[in-house]
């Protein structure tokens, strides 16, 4: 794959991302880290860089939209829960298995962006009253 090639399909990862299909853009994204590896005619910095950014960004956004969701769920039966319990639910019912750092950071970052209204105390996550 030519240089060309590859931007045109890191391009059309942003665009699934700006639509919120993560799971498509994470399956092009596994193609392109692999073609990069085996690439004999090596990428430039940049756009192996931007590779791994996207990448990164992606998971990050998947991650948040599957936790946003079943806490959405969760708020509706419970007033609180651990990030222990929390994470363990993810990898069952959701197949999300990450740690509880990464978790805490998710939902950190789904707080600052308006998108989750709860409080963190300790290892627990409190949801706020409608």
């Amino acid at each position: 794959m030519d240089a060309k090639e590859f931007i045109e399909q890191l391009n059309q990862v942003r665009t699934l991302m700006i639509r919120e299909n993560y799971i498509d853009a994470l399956e092009i994204l596994e193609n392109l880290k692999n073609i990069e590896r085996t690439n004999e005619e090596s990428l430039s910095y940049d756009l192996t860089h931007q590779l791994y950014q996207l990448d990164s960004n992606c998971k990050s956004a998947f991650q948040q939209q599957v936790i946003l969701t079943h806490l959405n769920k969760i708020s509706r039966r419970k007033n609180s829960i651990s990030f222990k319990e929390l994470n363990q639910d993810l990898k069952n019912k959701n197949k999300l298995d990450i740690s509880e750092t990464i978790l805490r950071r998710e939902i950190e970052l789904l707080i600052l962006r308006n998108l989750l209204s709860c409080e963190l105390k300790g290892n627990l996550l409190i949801f706020s009253s409608p």
